[in-house]
């Protein structure tokens, strides 16, 4: 039952649409007719507010650490990890939004970050210097999360390996669509507006 309820209480954390509700109160209408149609920070750049954007990556790489963090203290390590997996699954199939989210790079981050803060800081590097060298955000987090999985195993922990593996893989299958873009070299690059 402590399971089930640290993957409720994950899976509600990481639903909360912030993408949406902050560019409606900004007055940027709904990000979802914007860009690429997406509710991540990303998206919410080509409305050309940086300061919104910025709010968003936050709160949505919150809505990953949080749960992690709180169920890990409150009932160990497999309910922290399991909330940070539901809160990915909130946020890429958020109930709100008739299942259709962002596609999970911040709020997968802040769930790394709090489940082993080293290995989500090395992620958020990789990250960085891909962004700088090609200014494609899906390249980049595509690359980091490709990454996670092998760089935890290198350690010898199994369970942190395996998690990694799966926030990895909903990612990465999220990115179906850029994947298809990066071959054909269509994917938009950092900071434009469509």
């Amino acid at each position: 039952m402590l399971l089930l309820a640290a993957a409720v209480i994950g899976y509600l954390s990481g639903s909360v649409p912030y993408g949406l509700l902050l560019t409606r109160a900004a007055g940027l209408g709904d990000i979802r007719q914007i860009g690429s149609g997406n509710i991540g920070a990303t998206n919410v750049l080509r409305t050309g507010n940086k300061k919104v954007a910025a709010a968003t990556l936050l709160l949505d790489a919150l809505k990953g650490v949080v749960p992690v963090l709180l169920l890990t203290a409150l009932w160990g390590r497999e309910a922290g990890l399991l909330a940070g997996l539901a809160a990915l699954i909130g946020h890429v199939f958020p109930v709100w939004l008739g299942f259709k989210g962002g596609k999970g790079v911040a709020t997968g981050a802040g769930v790394l970050l709090a489940a082993a803060w080293w290995l989500g800081l090395v992620c958020a590097v990789i990250w960085v210097v891909m962004a700088r060298v090609t200014r494609i955000s899906s390249a980049s987090a595509l690359t980091a999360c490709a990454a996670a999985p092998v760089i935890a195993l290198l350690t010898g922990d199994w369970m942190l390996a395996g998690f990694a593996f799966v926030l990895a893989a909903i990612i990465i299958a999220r990115h179906h669509e850029n994947i298809r873009r990066l071959l054909a070299g269509t994917e938009p690059r950092i900071g434009r507006k469509t």
